[in-house]
């Protein structure tokens, strides 16, 4: 630990932890607001390059231990299955659908098809920025 990080080392984690709930909700409220998965990845993403600006990296990859390259796959996969869905329905390619459903807590809430969509582009873009970032940050 550098000497004067200190502040910054609690103040980042309380700050992660406020952006992965934001990118959360822009995630979900994407299909009716400004969002989706696209903007939600890009924010989880910046939330652990904060992580990895005041944490050294064996920290924070003891604490995430994510292979991002196995999350762009599983996000990648994600999206192709969501696309392929639509065969069987004999509707074009990446045709979603929606429903409305009463839940006990939330009520009548809608469900749509997009969200695995839109959850497949969050891993791909998570996965994706944080390999570069990592890739660039990599000392030999």
């Amino acid at each position: 630990m550098k000497t004067n990080d200190l502040i910054f080392q609690t103040v980042t984690k309380v700050v992660v932890f406020i952006i992965i709930i934001y990118s959360l909700h822009l995630f979900f409220s994407g299909h009716y607001t400004p969002g989706g998965g696209f903007i939600g990845g890009l924010m989880s993403a910046s939330a652990i390059v904060l992580l990895l600006l005041a944490f050294d990296i064996k920290t924070v990859v003891n604490t995430l231990p994510i292979d991002y390259i196995k999350m762009t796959a599983t996000g990648l996969l994600i999206a192709l299955l969501t696309g392929i869905g639509s065969f069987f329905f004999d509707v074009p390619f990446l045709t979603h659908t929606f429903s409305y459903v009463d839940l006990p807590v939330l009520g009548k809430t809608s469900l749509a098809t997009a969200v695995l969509f839109d959850l497949g582009v969050y891993l791909v873009v998570i996965g994706v920025t944080m390999t570069i970032i990592q890739t660039i940050g990599e000392t030999e």
